[in-house]
């Protein structure tokens, strides 16, 4: 099975409902909202329609990250060494306590870590993630990790320890571990968020999964175009 959709609301929601399976919420990252407004998305939405988060920020980014420049809380100044990196503080697992919340009202079965450049394969940083996933271990959720700058072995040895799935773009890397693939798409070389995908990248991409059941979620500023065509590839 191959699910495709979108890093986000690329159309008027309604009309995304009718057009795709499951959409990637970004707007967990930045700033979760009150929890009503997910229960409004969720009694729109179809029965099957899957939602996936993406895990906010004060778990996974450390407050220089540009982009808690659209972070609607405070953060004491005095407070900010306390948030993100999976570092065992209550800061941050009051932001997971936020995020089960979200996930429960939207009824998602996957969430998304994405971490920086900036997160290295520290000690510290290994050790983090290991508290923090073994903290919040549950039969309800699947847990995804999209790192950058990471070896594979270090990758697939605690992918493996802590039963996460390896998220990749699969035009640069290959997942490592996981029980399903899950894909996202930044564009084509490097990270170009402008780039279009050629019909040929996306028939490339169609024999990359090969998993039972593989999630393809666009990234790039042509996603909504790119993903109708990638559906239509696939039925062809």
């Amino acid at each position: 099975m191959i699910k495709v959709g979108c890093c986000g609301w690329s159309e008027a929601q309604a009309k995304y409902f009718q057009d795709f399976k499951v959409i990637e919420v970004q707007e967990t990252f930045y700033q979760p909202a009150d929890t009503k407004k997910y229960e409004r998305w969720r009694s729109k939405a179809p029965e099957d329609f899957e939602f996936v988060l993406k895990a906010w920020q004060l778990i996974t980014h450390a407050p220089s990250s540009p982009t808690y420049r659209r972070l609607k809380i405070d953060i004491p100044r005095e407070k900010r060494h306390k948030y993100g990196f999976f570092q065992p503080t209550k800061e941050v697992f009051n932001a997971w306590q936020t995020m089960e919340e979200v996930a429960s009202v939207l009824k998602a079965k996957l969430i998304l870590f994405q971490t920086p450049a900036s997160f290295k394969p520290t000690q510290e940083n290994k050790q983090n993630l290991r508290d923090f996933f073994q903290s919040i271990r549950s039969k309800r959720f699947l847990f995804v990790w999209e790192a950058r700058n990471w070896s594979e072995q270090e990758l697939r040895e605690l992918c493996k320890e802590l039963n996460l799935i390896h998220c990749v773009d699969p035009f640069k890397q290959k997942p490592v571990f996981g029980s399903l693939n899950y894909f996202r798409l930044h564009g084509l070389p490097g990270y170009n968020l402008r780039y279009k995908y050629k019909d040929a990248d996306l028939k490339k991409l169609k024999g990359m999964c090969d998993k039972k059941l593989n999630y393809v979620m666009f990234n790039n500023i042509a996603m909504l175009n790119d993903a109708k065509r990638f559906i239509k590839i696939l039925k062809d």
